[in-house]
């Protein structure tokens, strides 16, 4: 053996044969049908020569030719080997004959048969590649065909010339029919778009064909229109019309791009008049504002375009543009459309909704200054719209038209319409109204008021059939003799045209029909009170009284009254009485002040003055809690001026006791200020007293400054150490409820924190936290919480005496300073815990002295 890279000779390897192979040899001897045992040879030979590792492989096929293993090793061997070489060489047919054999035994192998066809694909022999491909599907199952066909439609698409693919695609999808849109793209990257088109057409057509790329069958349609309209010149077998066409009628909501690619096929086929005829009949067909945009974009452009083209081709050949009749034309036919675009879109809201009133009234406006065709749309409208279906109110409608006629001066058409339109079935019975309204404002607008009255009349003329309002099943004609709106302007007509009896029979006939609101009462008392029928007039509030409840009743009431009382003052004292009587029973707080009011002025004009009294305090507890603190001071101040200041105070004390805390500390102010004005000091005192208990010092700072200001004025020194004493009591008071909300707070939480917890739960951290959180609640309430020295300090330090002295002296500037002697001080050494106030109440032993014997 020579040293260095030079391959061992065949005599070496010969050699080696005999001396290393013979174990191997035996066993193949011994065992020549074993798999294993020629694949452990072939393995110990692998890196031996090609020729004798292809010899053992031939020696061992033929042995077992009907292995799967020995073939396939041997065939990827074999091209391994091959791999690199020029395509020319001969070898190449070695190893495609080795393959041919190998299908002789593994024909139903089909890795055997891709391996094969893969590299004859890469030795680029088309026809030897596609009969190979067409043995290995007919000698394969139809099961293992979808891996055959993969590759073969890949060799297949890159093939120069595309007639052997369209073959191959159409064998492929009769056993693939859902791979369409794969064969559609390919005819279409290769130019094939009439035959695309076709199967695009068969694929859209077929209601059970799934979409692999998840397009749905619309955007199938899309594309096929797209296809078609763009190529016109290269789609020949389809109807493109016929199936655009058909497409408008299975996708009704998206119609614009539709018709856009009808249009679009006319105008690539230079069929321009067609596709202006395609473009009309869309925008007169579309029923969404998107397609109608749509197709009048394209439109617009279309005609923009044609403009453009003629002017390039005016300008090329040198002729005068402004002796152009067909640019002339053409011009005039762009501005028309553009000019129509409101009346096409106003088109197709209506065809959206023909029953949709507001757009029929902008219909007529578009037609302003044209009257024939004003006339054509309100004809058209009365006659589409159905009142029971109708968008707005359909009677305006009838109303407009009629109102046309007239301000045409053609009152004779305007009465027609009016009179058809008193017959329409409309939904609801304020339309009919309407309309017998609106009739009779024409009459009057002409000076034809025998006529207005007469309408009237006949629109609140009993039915042979009568119905009630809202009674749906019957029509609107026989329910209208119930409508206030009618009877309402009948009753104006005949105070302004009428005579007293015909109005009051119609006044009448509305109370009687039980159709009257509180104002048509009102009206009718004021109208008999005109004519000075005043028990007439009182007759009518009561029956209007009979008629409502409350609240609707307030209005009648307070009228009612106050014109009683302006009638007949203090003449039938006893009959207003009653009045008022019947009218504060059952009558709401909310209500019950006016009367009230009304009620007590007549008595101190007309009656007596303790009757005054007595109906003011009853209004102190009829009216609303937001209104006591009001009432209370009217009372107090009638009751001082009637009777003096003295008898104030008993409505002073009721007051306190019923008002809020906020109200009754405000009345306690006034009090006591009044007492003091009357030099009944120790009364006012009294009440500062009584009132403190309801004065926290930290939110009522001015209660506590007044009553300092009055002690000063009115007071001593002890009375103002009394004074301070008490605030000291009150505001520890305060901070004990504070304090005791605030432990409540705190178990509060604890509790349902603890209660959260499942048992052997609670962590150091969880019982930490509330520690903290009872010590930070405990720290505030203390900081609230006057310190004992500072009680201390407060009856026996200098400070306090100080204090003391200090406001002594602004009490009496020319008082000797108090000394430093000690004094007794019993009182100041109680604690504020020991001042025992009582709830808030009016307590004789407060009050007691303060009545007046």
């Amino acid at each position: 053996m020579r040293k260095g890279n030079i391959k061992p000779s065949l005599s070496f390897w010969k050699q080696r044969t005999e001396e290393d192979d013979l174990p191997y040899e035996e066993e193949i001897i011994r065992n020549p049908y074993s798999v294993k045992c020629w694949m452990r040879y072939i393995e110990f030979k692998h890196n031996g020569p090609k020729s004798i590792l292809n010899m053992i492989y031939e020696r061992a096929l033929k042995e077992l030719p009907g292995s799967y293993k020995l073939w396939y090793n041997y065939l990827r061997e074999r091209r391994k080997q091959v791999k690199g070489k020029s395509i020319t060489e001969p070898v190449y047919e070695e190893v495609n004959n080795c393959h041919e054999r190998a299908l002789v035994f593994m024909h139903k192998m089909p890795r055997i048969w891709l391996d094969y066809c893969q590299f004859l694909v890469s030795q680029c022999k088309i026809t030897r590649s596609r009969r190979t491909f067409d043995r290995a599907l007919r000698a394969l199952p139809v099961t293992q065909h979808p891996r055959i066909w993969p590759l073969y439609l890949r060799f297949v698409r890159n093939l120069p010339l595309p007639e052997t693919a369209i073959r191959v695609y159409r064998r492929y999808l009769k056993l693939s029919p859902e791979n369409a849109e794969e064969y559609i793209d390919y005819l279409r990257s290769v130019g094939r778009l009439d035959e695309a088109a076709v199967r695009l057409a068969a694929v859209v057509n077929d209601e059970s064909f799934v979409s692999k790329e998840g397009k749905s069958n619309y955007q199938l349609w899309h594309e096929l229109c797209d296809l078609i309209s763009q190529n016109p010149d290269k789609v020949n077998s389809l109807n493109v019309g016929a199936i655009i066409r058909g497409g408008l009628t299975r996708f009704t909501d998206q119609l614009g791009k539709l018709w856009c690619s009808l249009a679009d096929y006319y105008i690539r086929s230079g069929h321009f008049e067609k596709a202006r005829d395609v473009y009309e009949e869309a925008i007169l067909t579309v029923v969404t504002v998107r397609d109608f945009t749509q197709v009048f974009d394209s439109y617009a452009q279309f005609e923009e375009s044609m403009i453009a083209a003629k002017m390039e081709t005016t300008s090329e050949m040198g002729q005068d543009e402004d002796d152009d009749i067909d640019l002339e034309l053409r011009l005039a036919r762009f501005e028309q459309l553009i000019a129509r675009r409101p009346l096409l879109l106003n088109s197709v809201l209506l065809r959206q909704n023909p029953h949709n009133v507001h757009e029929w009234h902008k219909r007529v406006k578009l037609y302003e200054g044209n009257p024939r065709q004003i006339i054509n749309t309100y004809t058209e409208a009365v006659q589409t719209v159905d009142p029971m279906k109708s968008t707005g109110k359909p009677h305006s409608l009838w109303v407009s038209f009629a109102k046309f006629y007239e301000e045409n001066e053609q009152l004779d058409d305007a009465r027609t319409i009016f009179e058809k339109a008193t017959k329409v079935n409309y939904k609801q019975v304020d339309d009919l109204a309407g309309v017998w309204c609106e009739y009779g404002e024409m009459e009057l607008r002409h000076e034809n008021y025998e006529q207005a009255l007469r309408i009237l009349r006949k629109a609140t003329a009993i039915p042979s059939k009568k119905a009630e309002y809202f009674d749906a099943s019957e029509p609107v004609q026989n329910r209208v003799y119930k409508s206030l709106k009618v009877w309402s302007m009948l009753a104006d007509l005949e105070e302004s045209l009428g005579t007293f009896q015909s109005t009051k029979a119609v006044y009448d006939r509305i109370i009687d029909l039980r159709i009257a609101t509180p104002q048509i009462i009102i009206n009718y008392a004021m109208f008999l009170e005109e004519h000075n029928y005043f028990e007439e007039s009182f007759k009518a509030y009561e029956r209007g009284i009979a008629l409502f409840r409350w609240p609707n009743v307030y209005d009648i009431w307070n009228t009612y009254l106050t014109k009683f009382i302006d009638r007949y003052g203090g003449k039938k004292l006893e009959r207003a009485r009653d009045l008022f009587e019947q009218a504060l029973d059952g009558c709401p707080a909310k209500f019950a002040k006016t009367i009230y009011l009304l009620y007590a002025k007549l008595e101190e004009e007309y009656g007596l003055a303790r009757h005054a009294m007595a109906v003011y305090e009853r209004a102190t507890q009829a009216v609303e809690t937001e209104e006591r603190h009001h009432m209370f001071n009217i009372y107090i101040k009638r009751a001082a001026e009637i009777y003096g200041v003295t008898y104030t105070r008993a409505i002073y004390q009721k007051a306190i006791e019923v008002l809020p805390d906020e109200h009754s500390r405000d009345m306690c102010l006034r009090f006591a200020d009044m007492e003091s004005k009357l030099g009944e000091i120790d009364r006012a005192r009294a009440i500062y007293s009584y009132c403190s208990q309801i004065c926290d010092p930290r939110v009522t700072a001015n209660f506590w400054q007044t009553w300092k200001e009055f002690e000063i004025r009115h007071g001593n020194e002890d009375t103002i150490r009394e004074m301070l004493r008490i605030k000291r009591s009150v505001q520890a008071t305060y901070n004990t409820q504070v304090n005791f909300m605030s432990s409540q707070m705190l178990k509060a939480t604890t509790s349902s924190t603890v209660s959260d917890l499942a048992p052997g739960q609670m962590g150091v951290d969880d019982m930490k936290m509330l520690e903290q959180k009872a010590q930070q609640l405990a720290a505030e309430a203390e900081q609230d919480k006057p310190k004992p020295k500072e009680k201390i300090l407060f009856v026996r330090s200098d400070t306090s005496r100080s204090e003391l002295a200090e406001l002594s002296k602004q009490a009496n500037p020319d008082e000797i300073d108090i000394d430093d002697d000690d004094e007794d001080g019993d009182d100041d050494e109680q604690g504020p815990d020991e001042v025992q106030l009582e709830q808030k109440s009016v307590p004789t032993a407060v009050f007691g002295g303060l009545k007046d014997d």
